[in-house]
């Protein structure tokens, strides 16, 4: 069973006891407040689809200290199923990842009518559902535990670009946007992993990395595990970027470049290919990229011919290691000294003193 990515609440005698537009003092149980706050340290996203008075029961929500746990809440008159849909759509979520939580019968039946994906639960079932394994994500990794503030961050930001009257470049520069490069280390392996293994759109190869190969390749002196985070005036996009590097005398080897395709409108994967080609070029060293098509990196390849890489052999390649992957092309650039990025701050290090031989 696939984990849930947004669980949906009712209110009235579903998230709280009682209902508000009858007068109850409605109040939220600490075993329920446990469970919110643990679905969301696991990153999944929460939200509300409620038939109530929008402005009494978001109130309500603010008054107990609930309202930042929930994204793009639904509090109304419309059917809970449509209600629902907006959100997952919103989300850009499949149905299929949506749960749905109401102590009405008639309420679940309508949702599972028009929804037959989303997974819907009883009232009395809310206690445990942090125990249930859909709602239990095999790693929990720190874009996980702020996930909730990432998309929060996204919807401001589309709201920012929405209102905005210059120019797409002008904008960007407006963002004040900060990227950061930095070693993996063993702390960051689920991190990284997780990267290899959703991003398709932006992966050069389609290989996913597992934690025992990351491990082994973090403890080898001839290689690199870098990952790259981005951040803006509005909050955090997390880790947006993974590259393998095997460095040698005479040549790199990029064997995995792999970002995040929500960050592909600013730029990050060339202000990432733009830094690895200065730093070559530092160090008098060529470059080598592995490339592989799949049913959906044509945007990668696209990144990488912008970046200058051809396939005409700039070095030996008896260099590089041997390939066991199928279709695979080798990409190369003779590397030259690189400008610092136009639209974002740039934090990386230095290579030189790394590089391992051949």
């Amino acid at each position: 069973m696939s984990t849930v990515k947004c669980l949906v609440w009712d209110l009235d005698n579903t998230l709280w006891n009682g209902t508000l537009l009858e007068g109850d003092d409605v109040g939220v149980s600490e075993e329920l407040r446990t469970v919110i706050k643990t679905l969301d340290a696991r990153g999944i996203l929460q939200s509300v689809a409620s038939k109530n008075d929008h402005d009494l029961a978001w109130a309500k929500l603010e008054e107990l200290g609930l309202a930042d746990y929930f994204l793009l809440p639904r509090i109304g008159w419309q059917a809970k199923s449509v209600s629902v849909r907006e959100i997952a759509e919103r989300l850009r979520f499949a149905e299929g990842t949506i749960a749905f939580i109401d102590d009405q019968p008639t309420e679940r039946a309508e949702v599972n009518h028009h929804l037959p994906a989303v997974r819907c639960y009883p009232a009395e079932a809310a206690a445990g559902l942090a125990e249930l394994p859909e709602f239990t994500p095999a790693t929990i990794t720190a874009d996980s535990r702020r996930r909730r503030e990432m998309y929060d961050a996204g919807f401001k930001r589309e709201a920012g670009q929405a209102e905005f009257a210059g120019s797409d470049q002008d904008f960007l520069r407006s963002l004040e946007l900060r990227m950061d490069i930095g070693r993996a280390d063993a702390a960051e392996l689920a991190r990284v992993e997780e990267l290899t293994l959703r991003t398709s759109q932006m992966n050069a190869t389609g290989v996913h990395y597992s934690d025992e190969t990351l491990r082994g390749l973090i403890a080898d002196p001839r290689h690199e595990v870098l990952t790259a985070t981005l951040a803006d005036r509005f909050g955090p996009h997390g880790a947006i970027g993974v590259l393998l590097l095997r460095t040698g005398p005479a040549a790199w080897h990029l064997k995995l470049l792999a970002t995040s395709c929500r960050v592909v409108s600013f730029g990050a994967g060339a202000v990432i290919l733009n830094w690895l080609a200065d730093q070559a070029a530092r160090n008098g060293v060529h470059l080598v990229a592995d490339f592989r098509r799949t049913e959906r990196n044509r945007m990668m390849e696209i990144a990488y011919r912008f970046a200058g890489f051809s396939t005409d052999p700039c070095v030996c390649l008896s260099t590089v290691e041997p390939s066991t992957l199928d279709g695979l092309e080798r990409l190369h650039l003779v590397p030259a000294r690189q400008p610092a990025p136009a639209t974002m701050r740039l934090r990386a290090p230095e290579l030189a003193g790394r590089v391992g031989t051949a």
